[in-house]
């Protein structure tokens, strides 16, 4: 089967030339493929579960008792969501990268910093899309009832025992919606790595078409498809869980 589908691209790459799937074909650019597309799987499912953890506890600070660090939550929001996320990626690489300390490297006499290409994209990505989710589950926590967070008072509940057993359930079902969206804008941006040379699916792929021009078509064919791939498996897992967790008469209108 696998020498059926190699003979059937190696023969259409003959008929029609700018058409060259050669990865599909190729074993060497099979495998730089396959190694672009798991960096930025993981690219990917790190970045989305730590904009979201940074939005959970960015939401809770900004309800602090103290102005400080509500200043300096209101500070990051601001900074993040006011600068284009490729700038904020270069920034973050070129600029910042220069302080990071090195170690030496496997060969004993390079020295190799501590934060690698892809160490930097996490974190640029991350704090990129975690401003937007604090800002979303700030909304979400807005529109619990101000009775029902009197009554979990009432019951001796301490302020962090009320966000996370009464506020933040209840605010993650209407901030479920706008979250999907942000995330799904998230997994998109990961593109922008390429800037800083991490090898993921968009670099391996620009990479191919610069050996063989005659790839290109056929790249940004499958590209296409498979971003649409990726970001239809977020949508769908999301839409799922949103309909796991609704609850009748609260959030989404039944």
């Amino acid at each position: 089967m696998i020498e059926f589908v190699q003979d059937f691209f190696r023969n259409m790459a003959e008929t029609y030339p700018k058409w060259n799937f050669i990865f599909f074909y190729d074993p060497v650019q099979w495998e730089r493929v396959v190694s672009g597309f798991y960096v930025t799987v993981q690219l990917s499912i790190i970045c989305v579960i730590l904009s979201v953890i940074i939005g959970i506890v960015g939401a809770w600070a900004q309800g602090s008792p103290s102005r400080i660090i509500r200043w300096v939550v209101q500070g990051y929001i601001q900074f993040f969501r006011n600068t284009p996320p490729l700038i904020q990626l270069l920034f973050f690489y070129f600029a910042l990268g220069q302080f990071t300390p090195t170690v030496t490297g496997p060969d004993g006499w390079t020295e190799q910093p501590i934060i690698s290409n892809i160490g930097w994209a996490i974190i640029s990505l991350s704090f990129f899309a975690g401003a937007f989710n604090v800002e979303i589950f700030r909304s979400g926590i807005e529109a619990v009832p101000s009775s029902t967070l009197e009554a979990a008072e009432s019951l001796g509940f301490s302020r962090a025992q009320t966000y996370v057993n009464v506020t933040f359930p209840l605010a993650l079902r209407v901030s479920l919606p706008a979250l999907n969206n942000n995330l799904i804008n998230l997994v998109k941006t990961t593109t922008q790595a390429i800037a800083i040379a991490v090898p993921e699916l968009l670099y391996e792929m620009v990479s191919i078409w610069n050996d063989y021009s005659s790839a290109q078509n056929a790249a940004m064919t499958v590209l296409f498809f498979t971003y649409i791939a990726l970001v239809g498996v977020l949508a769908f897992g999301m839409h799922k869980w949103e309909n796991h967790l609704l609850v009748p008469g609260f959030g989404k209108a039944s």
